[in-house]
């Protein structure tokens, strides 16, 4: 049988593309698959932007969703010399602070004259030792192991540091050739250091000391002390210069001595009113991503629908997620004298639906009907209030069994279904092509046959005429 190279050359038909034209066509039973695949490809990842969206509008719902945002205050001081601030059930009203004695860090130094801060310090026939300092404030003492070749000023230093016990180690060079080593408590007499060696004589005798009897071979260079105020009229102690419980929710920050101070303490909607403009902008943000996912072009009749549609136009998942979202809107089920939220100033649009401030009415709201307000928005914190109920419900959406999730793997398993049809049906265009191939081949094979033959016929029967 004669072998071509290519298809018609011994038929003298145009067989190459006969098949061509018969592969384009058989390919056509891939394109509706494809066409799925790229749909259900388009809805994935527009849930996945549906679920940024709403982790997006959660954060700024669950920054609403606090009672202690209405209870905001701010405090001002009559004088630079003492800090002041607030946080939740700071009491409104006026206070007169006076200070008699700030809190003061001990710190300790030794004494005797080291030359180099590497220089090995304790006994080094000793192959461990044990650095405790006792603090009235700690309920078990600090303890610091030091192996050998660990007793240099660097060494005593860095080990103090990394126990990260509030005890700062420093060198200090007094000189040349003359180091020092500083330690630092926390401030109080609860940090006071009591500091012993154990297993080291040699270094029991840099760095023992006694808070208690004030002696030892290190000296104090600052002692522990407690600060000392009042607040209207009543004597506190504390061992930080900070004090953040007297009054409470109130935080004082000491820095001299001053006497008769004055503190007001005011109530402040500034943080509830900026809460809530962020969880407006950020409600109508999620407004506009419905708007993407579901948009529409009008197409003519008969035509195709428009490519510009949204990847979930009609979608039940985001449907449902738009109205769970929007129903405590209309019921938020608290006791709240506003029933609705236009009452303290947010309306909604009825075209885009999205929401919008009257700044004064919400600022009145806030002002005068504080609790109406906050039990409006927050509730109970557990069933009631409309931020509470939408945090119920993106809680559910954006659970690891939500609806999203439940959405995303019936896709996905589409998807792999998809998959296999669009192997299944290629490997069965390859089949009906490689079929087509071979009968064009056999028919190739034939005409040049008949050819042959005709042509063998055609020279016999002109030799006879001949003869």
């Amino acid at each position: 049988m004669p072998s071509f190279t290519s298809l018609g050359v011994g038929s003298n038909l145009p067989l190459d593309t006969l098949l061509t034209n018969l592969t384009t066509a058989e390919k056509k039973r891939l394109t509706p698959i494809t066409q799925q695949q790229s749909a259900n490809t388009s809805r994935l990842t527009a849930y996945g932007t549906l679920k940024s969206a709403l982790e997006k509008f959660q954060t700024a719902n669950t920054a609403l969703n606090s009672a202690d945002l209405f209870k905001s205050t701010t405090a001002t001081s009559s004088t630079e010399d003492l800090k002041v601030s607030t946080s939740a059930g700071a009491a409104p009203g006026k206070y007169t602070v006076s200070v008699s004695q700030l809190a003061q860090a001990q710190s300790l130094s030794t004494t005797t004259k080291i030359s180099s801060t590497k220089e090995q310090l304790g006994d080094t026939s000793v192959d461990e030792r044990t650095i405790t300092i006792s603090q009235p404030g700690r309920k078990e003492p600090l303890e610091i192991k030091l192996g050998k070749g660990e007793t240099s000023l660097e060494d005593i230093r860095d080990a103090i540091n990394d126990a990260d016990s509030g005890i700062s180690a420093s060198l200090v060079k007094v000189k040349e050739d003359d180091y020092q080593l500083v330690l630092t408590a926390e401030s109080g007499t609860e940090s006071e250091m009591t500091i012993s060696v154990d297993k080291d004589a040699k270094l029991s005798e840099l760095l023992s000391y006694d808070s208690k009897a004030g002696s030892g071979k290190m000296k104090q260079l600052v002692g522990a002390q407690n600060a000392q105020l009042t607040v209207n009229g009543i004597d506190i102690e504390r061992q930080s210069n900070t004090v953040t419980d007297a009054p409470q929710g109130i935080t004082l920050q000491l820095t001299k001595e001053i006497k008769d101070a004055s503190i007001t303490v005011v109530k402040s909607d500034e943080k509830a009113t900026a809460a809530i403009k962020t969880w407006v902008d950020a409600y109508n943000s999620l407004i506009d991503t419905f708007g993407t996912l579901t948009k529409y072009k009008e197409v003519e009749p008969g035509e195709a629908a428009s490519t510009d549609n949204g990847a979930l136009l009609g979608d039940s998942v985001l449907r449902t997620i738009q109205n769970g979202i929007r129903a405590p809107f209309a019921n938020s089920g608290s006791e709240s004298s506003f029933k609705t939220m236009s009452e303290i100033g947010i309306t909604q649009d009825g075209g885009t639906g999205k929401l919008k401030i009257d700044d004064e009415k919400l600022a009145k709201a806030l002002k005068d009907n504080t609790a109406a307000t906050r039990e409006l928005l927050v509730g109970d914190g557990k069933e009631s209030g409309i931020t509470t109920k939408i945090a119920t419900e993106i809680k559910g959406y954006l659970a690891d069994d939500g609806i999203i999730d439940n959405a995303q793997d019936n896709i996905n398993a589409n998807l792999k279904m998809l998959t296999k049809q669009y192997l299944n049906v290629s490997n069965s265009i390859d089949e009906v092509v490689a079929r087509y191939k071979a009968q064009f081949t056999q028919l190739d094979s034939m005409m040049s046959k008949l050819n042959g033959t005709s042509t063998y016929l055609g020279q016999q029967f002109s030799a006879m005429n001949n003869s």
